[in-house]
């Protein structure tokens, strides 16, 4: 479940992760906050694990919220497109959910998040999954980098 105010920059390869496919990105991330007035903010090591584990519980969110956490899984990978479910929670129960396509061939999301950070947070747990998949095809290349 990561925070819906997280914002992935860059996977995280230094092995601070036991087991980081099961993280709810796929990978451990750096990055930032995109919670209102926070915009920008340097994250502290603290910070950013409860970010990349975790639901919403840090002084920066903002107390009227839609979502404290988000959860991604691939439900349907048929080769050369993705389908990915989303479940956007609030006090631990489902508060939106839906399925995010993904086409390989276009590398574009046919049907992306009408929520931007909601989007980012997908493409990286799709970017997590793919270098999993097929990683010699994928090195270098981020499906969010070509949308």
């Amino acid at each position: 479940m990561a925070c819906p105010f997280f914002v992935p920059t860059q996977r995280l390869e230094d092995g601070t992760w036991a087991h980081p496919s099961r993280l709810p990105l796929g990978a451990g991330w750096c990055g930032g906050c995109s919670a209102p007035g926070q915009e920008g903010a340097e994250l502290t090591p603290a910070e950013l694990t409860e970010c990349n584990l975790g639901y919403a519980r840090c002084a920066r969110l903002p107390r009227d919220r839609s979502w404290d956490a988000v959860r991604f899984a691939v439900s349907r990978d048929r080769g050369l497109s993705i389908s990915l479910w989303f479940v956007c929670e609030t006090a631990h129960r489902p508060a939106a959910h839906g399925v995010l396509e993904y086409s390989l061939s276009t590398r574009r999301w046919t049907g992306p998040h009408p929520d931007p950070r909601i989007q980012n947070l997908a493409e990286c747990y799709l970017q997590s999954y793919l270098l999993r998949r097929i990683p010699s095809a994928l090195a270098g290349d981020t499906p969010s980098s070509d949308i």
